[in-house]
Formats: structure tokens, C-alpha cells, sequence
């Protein structure tokens, strides 16, 4: 068998989703209702879920079955290879072992096409015939594109500003799909609108582009919101990534010591990481680790507590780590992970001690990618290659001490249309940012009152 290469057949594709609320000590609080200050009644959220996806967003049931219409769809590129890195090894000269789990070859490019099939599949056989959502590097819209047309669906995305101009493939991917795009804010929507008025110039935030989708959907009887991150529906759709990676692992004999992801809303380290914490919590001895922006750090600089999920304050208060729902991160070249919030589950996770963060500035990023570019032939997402750059570090540490530990993180999804921000680096033009406590803690000041 060859150890540096992993492949499962298409029949070992998951035929469940990992829970991880059926095994955790403490649960999230339950989310708040901005309207009634009273833990959400599902009813309300029926106006832009479908009922399906709200019962895996609260149960406690620890395996939930996969459709079959959608495990056919997920396997056309599932499941994904587990590569051992031993060009990257030898370049750092580090005893580690450095494995990772390519999510690159979906569709979309990235991980986020596991969910997006599932959610499209839920809200078709709800009856819904148009989505709406938001996106920050393309990469989630990108994804429910694809899905959307899968199912025949309308799909509607708000593209948070600077990633709009950034991203210019990632707008004509969607439209290959049939999605309508427009950068938010925008003038199609009240929180645009406002958002425009109060800074015409505002380059946008996951945080509004969401407030932007959600009232859209809100407002239409045949649309629902499709959110590609943070809910615990989200998570659970993502551990197809972990439970593929237990099995390969399994394969060769081997085990991880550390996992690392990167971590914006949470649902790509989620999927690679919470089968793993299940073993953690059985007594496995295997760190995982949360990797963020230094410029946008809601896990290593935010507090724990209630907070709206968007800048309008239309979405449930969730409790979760927060930089403060009007928390305007910079426009960095890495748009999938600038919210200021964290899932409700990754935030308790790490509340409890089960799971660990670091943040990264972002010319470490840049550095680690062409370093892995080089050595391995993938170009990276610049969003994924905040767990490259994390890797990087523990191996050299390896080094420094001789540990020969074993290393995994999640390539969760290839750079290809992120040529202008490789470009930016390679020019000089881009420049590490951390984000001022000042700032934050300016931000933090208009948390929502939870009695």
C-alpha cells in the first residue's frame, strides 16, 4: 500500500454525519430571539430554514443519515486523498510527519460544496425554489451555485465588496451556475442601503452580507438563506472531511498528534477536527488546533458571550466568540475567514479546553504558501493556508526538539482564482495587519443585552 498516498473507494464515502453535540460536556446556550429576547422558537426560523435542516441544527443524535441523493452527488469527488508532504518535510528538515486532507477537488474547489449539496437537497424538498446567502472569497457561493443548479434551484449571492473586485473568476464561476451575484453592501436591501449611507466607501464584512441575504429571504415565501458556515448544521455536514481521515489513517497505521485548520466561522475546522475530538474525548491524546488572521482574531482576542450573528441584527444571538457583530475587519487577501464571529459549537469547544487556537499575520501566510506551492504542486487558498503556516511552525519545532510527531491539517480548498492576491504578495504590495485592542474593544461595547 502506498503510506503517501491514501485513497478510500467510493463506496467507503460516509454514510452518516458526526453530532458532536451528543457527546460534548456543556452544550452551547441556546440561541436568543432578537425579537422576543427568549431562546428561539423553531417556528421562527422556518421563515428561511427548511424544517429538516432545523432538526439537525438541534438534535442531540450522534449519527444522522446522509441521503442518498446527496451522498451520489458528494461522490463525485469524494472521497478526498490524505497526502503525506514529504517534499515539505525534507525542505524544513523537520523529523514530523506533515499529512493533509485535500478538499480541492470539489467543484467549487473547497470543502464548502460538502454542505451546500445538502442544504440545496433539504430546501428543494421543502418546496423552496430560490436561495440566497452571502459569500466572502467566493469559495460558499461558489459552492451553493453549484448546488443550486443540481436541484434546478434560483441562487442569489451577496459578495462582501472587496472580494467582489478581488475575486473576478470566482463571479464568472457562479454565473457558469446560473447565480445572480452583487457586492455587498448593496442598494438591494435596507442593511445595504444604511450600511452605504453611514460609509459609501465601506468594503464590506461576512457580518452584512449576511444581514443582506437574510432579509431577502425573510421577505419571500419561495426563498430561504443558506448560511456556509458557523451553524451546527454546517459542522455536521463537514465531518465527512474528519471521518474520511480516521479511516485513511487507520489504512496505513498511523495516527495524528495535531490537526490543523484554518478558521473563519468554523465549519472547515469542524469538519476536519470533531471526529477526532470525539476520540479526544475517549482519551486519545490529539490537539486540534484552530488557525486565524492575526487582523481578524475572534478566537484568540474576542470574549465568549451572546452576540448577533450580522451587522443588522437579524439572525438569532448566539453564544459564541465575538469581536463584536459591527466589527469591520480589514480587507485582507484571506476573505473567507474576516467575521467576527465563531460557531456556537467551535466556540465551546474551545471555552472547554477540548481544542486550541493561534493566530497568523498574513505575509506568514503568503511565505508558507509558496513554500508548499513549491515543494508540493498545489497552489493553496490563502484561506487554507493559514493551517499550512501553522503546520510549518509546529514542524520546525519538531526539529528544534527531535519530536517526530505526526502532522495533519486540512487543505481545504486550491488558490486558483486567487491569482491577484498571490500576485499583491509577490509584488510587495501586501502588508501584515493586527487588528488594534483599541478597535476591538470599541467593537465590543455594543454587544446585545442577554438577561
Amino acid at each position: 500500500m502506498d503510506k503517501d498516498r491514501v485513497y478510500l473507494d467510493k463506496s467507503e464515502v460516509p454514510k452518516q454525519w458526526y453530532n458532536i453535540m451528543a457527546d460534548m460536556p456543556k452544550l452551547p446556550a441556546p440561541p436568543i430571539s432578537p425579537a422576543t429576547g427568549k431562546p428561539v422558537a423553531p417556528e421562527e426560523l422556518l421563515a428561511i430554514f427548511p424544517p429538516a435542516l432545523l432538526e439537525q441544527e438541534m438534535t442531540d443524535k450522534r449519527w444522522i443519515d446522509i441521503p442518498d441523493e446527496v451522498r451520489e452527488i458528494i461522490s463525485l469527488w469524494r472521497p478526498s486523498p490524505l497526502i503525506r508532504a514529504r517534499r515539505l518535510e525534507k525542505a524544513l528538515g523537520t523529523p514530523a510527519k506533515i499529512y493533509y486532507k485535500y478538499e480541492g477537488l470539489s467543484p467549487a474547489g473547497s470543502h464548502k460544496t460538502n454542505t451546500a449539496v445538502a442544504q440545496a437537497y433539504y430546501n428543494k424538498e421543502a418546496g423552496i425554489k430560490r436561495l440566497t446567502t452571502e459569500t466572502g472569497a467566493g469559495q460558499w457561493g461558489s459552492a451553493l451555485s453549484f448546488s443550486c443548479a443540481q436541484f434546478g434551484m434560483e441562487c442569489r449571492v451577496y459578495m462582501v465588496k472587496v472580494s467582489y473586485f478581488q475575486k473576478p473568476y470566482r463571479k464568472a464561476f457562479m454565473k457558469m451556475f446560473g447565480a445572480e451575484i452583487f457586492p455587498s453592501p448593496s442598494e438591494l436591501t435596507n442593511a445595504g442601503r444604511e450600511a452605504l449611507k453611514r460609509n459609501p466607501d465601506m468594503p464590506g464584512s461576512l457580518g452584512l452580507a449576511i444581514s443582506e441575504a437574510v432579509e431577502e429571504a425573510a421577505g419571500r415565501k419561495d426563498t430561504n438563506y443558506a448560511l456556509g458556515s458557523v451553524l451546527n448544521h454546517v459542522c455536521l455536514h463537514q465531518t465527512v472531511i474528519g471521518l474520511e481521515a480516521q479511516k485513511q489513517f487507520a489504512k496505513i497505521g498511523a495516527y495524528p498528534d495535531m490537526i490543523f485548520a484554518s478558521c473563519g466561522g468554523g465549519s472547515n475546522f469542524a469538519g476536519i477536527a470533531f471526529p477526532f475530538v470525539l476520540d479526544k474525548m475517549n482519551g486519545k491524546n490529539v490537539t486540534a488546533v484552530a488557525v486565524e488572521p492575526a487582523s481578524c482574531p475572534t478566537l484568540t482576542k474576542g470574549i465568549y458571550t451572546y452576540d448577533y450573528g450580522d451587522v443588522a441584527k437579524l439572525t438569532p444571538i448566539m453564544q459564541m466568540y465575538t469581536l463584536g457583530h459591527d466589527f469591520e475587519p480589514p480587507a485582507i487577501h484571506s476573505g473567507g475567514l474576516r467575521y467576527h464571529g465563531e460557531s456556537p459549537l467551535v466556540s465551546a469547544l474551545y471555552n472547554q479546553g477540548l481544542i486550541t487556537a493561534q493566530s497568523v499575520p498574513q505575509l506568514e501566510v503568503f511565505n508558507s504558501a509558496l513554500m508548499f506551492a513549491k515543494e508540493e504542486g498545489v497552489v493553496p487558498a490563502p484561506e487554507s493556508s493559514h493551517a499550512i503556516a501553522a503546520t510549518i511552525k509546529e514542524a520546525l519545532k519538531c526539529k528544534e526538539s527531535g519530536e517526530a510527531k505526526t502532522l495533519l491539517f486540512c487543505l481545504s480548498g486550491h488558490g486558483h482564482f486567487d491569482m491577484m492576491s498571490y500576485e499583491a504578495f509577490t509584488d510587495g504590495k501586501l502588508e501584515d495587519y493586527a487588528y488594534p485592542e483599541a478597535a476591538i474593544a470599541e467593537s465590543l461595547k455594543h454587544l446585545p443585552e442577554v438577561k
